[in-house]
């Protein structure tokens, strides 16, 4: 069964920001919250002790971290006839040391009644993603919570699987329905990803780019995501049958699986902005070496253009693609050096008013389709080019400069 809400995977959530005692506590190396009414929605009323997975969220790579830990709901004062106090309290460990007063914590119960302790630091991209992901309010006083049961507005996005995969949640999404019609295409193996990107956009013929190219982008992305993960399931089934001789042989094949899909969305990206770029006829290089054999993935109108000395700078443009950006957004700004104001292209919701500031000092503009936009603040939101914006930039670019 396709699964789409975030009610498929979690109960509920409860977050707040992190007090300077919460994050660092004076005298016991321990963590306990006075359990206000928004925590019972999670807990209940009867005591528990519970195993956690406990994850620090950080925009460096680097100081991300899991950890196994557990939590106790308890009431203080179980054995007063007229008084309850409930407590949820939780022993330090490598991930709550790295935290500090006024960072984001979010526990979350799945549907599975385990438990995720998730901290990611104030100001950070993952805060603001965390936020934007489960609806949380923006100004938070005490614990917020959630339930998760109004499905209308749980619906999860492409976007949001980038956010889940970083708590170990792969969104179950196949279509055995479109199996006959790959095996008939293709066989039972994984074409180029030009052809499965072109296949993805064929199976969707009502959807053209010139009409609007950020809807017809994010639909053609979806359709590749669901029948690469259609064939996959298939594929790992079938392997899972047939055995594995040792361990090594089970470890190499999941690390091809993982590496394949790593890989696999950033050339699906790059293939059908191509082919929107095409669409609307705009002349551009694709992969093509600039100084220091840099290679910005799209460059308009072309790289002789770029080559050519005598070519205003102010009538090239360029583009990076990077599905995510995290900490890498910076290796854009040493290519083509031509050009002053460098546009990049991401998927990535929810980039932090920090990251969007430092890149906005370095000349750098995010391009997102129109509907991540919404992940941003509002004053953000101002900075953000869509994609029909920027194919309007180069357009008018190109017709008064060729």
């Amino acid at each position: 069964m396709k699964k789409g809400y975030l009610s498929d995977y979690f109960v509920g959530i409860a977050a707040k920001k992190l007090s300077r005692v919460e994050s660092s506590p004076d005298s016991s190396n321990q963590h306990e919250f006075n359990g206000v009414a928004q925590l019972k929605k999670l807990f209940g009323s009867d005591k528990q002790n519970v195993d956690a997975k406990f994850f620090y969220l950080s925009d460096e790579e680097d100081q991300r971290m899991v950890t196994d830990g557990f939590l106790t709901w308890y009431d203080a004062r179980e054995n007063h006839p007229e008084r309850s106090e409930f407590r949820l309290y939780f022993p330090s460990n490598s991930v709550t040391d790295l935290s500090k007063p006024n960072d984001l914590l979010i526990i979350a119960k799945s549907q599975h009644d385990s438990y995720a302790v998730i901290i990611a630091p104030s100001l950070s991209t993952y805060e603001s993603q965390l936020i934007w992901l489960f609806g949380i309010a923006s100004e938070l006083q005490g614990f917020d919570a959630r339930v998760f049961d109004d499905k209308q507005n749980e619906k999860i996005s492409y976007a949001s699987k980038f956010i889940l995969e970083e708590l170990g949640i792969i969104v179950e999404e196949a279509d055995e329905n479109f199996l006959d019609l790959i095996f008939e295409t293709f066989g039972n193996k994984f074409p180029t990803t030009k052809l499965f990107s072109e296949f993805a956009r064929n199976t969707l013929p009502e959807i053209t780019s010139t009409d609007d190219p950020d809807r017809a982008l994010m639909a053609w992305i979806e359709r590749e995501e669901l029948l690469f993960k259609t064939l996959e399931e298939y594929q790992v089934l079938k392997e899972l049958e047939k055995g594995f001789n040792d361990v090594d042989s089970f470890i190499s094949y999941s690390l091809s699986v993982h590496n394949r899909r790593k890989s696999r969305v950033g050339f699906a990206l790059e293939n059908h902005l191509v082919k929107i770029f095409n669409d609307f006829k705009l002349k551009y290089s694709h992969g093509s070496y600039t100084e220091n054999r840099s290679s910005p993935d799209f460059l308009f109108p072309d790289i002789n253009k770029y080559l050519d000395a005598g070519f205003p700078p102010s009538c090239l443009t360029m583009l990076g693609v990077k599905t995510t950006c995290k900490d890498r957004w910076r290796q854009v700004l040493s290519e083509a050096k031509r050009i002053e104001t460098k546009h990049l292209f991401t998927l990535e919701p929810g980039i932090s008013e920090n990251q969007t500031n430092e890149m906005k000092s370095n000349s750098l503009f995010l391009v997102l389709p129109k509907e991540l936009h919404v992940s941003f603040k509002i004053k953000q939101q101002k900075e953000l080019f869509t994609l029909h914006d920027f194919i309007e930039v180069v357009k008018n670019k190109q017709l008064k400069c060729l």
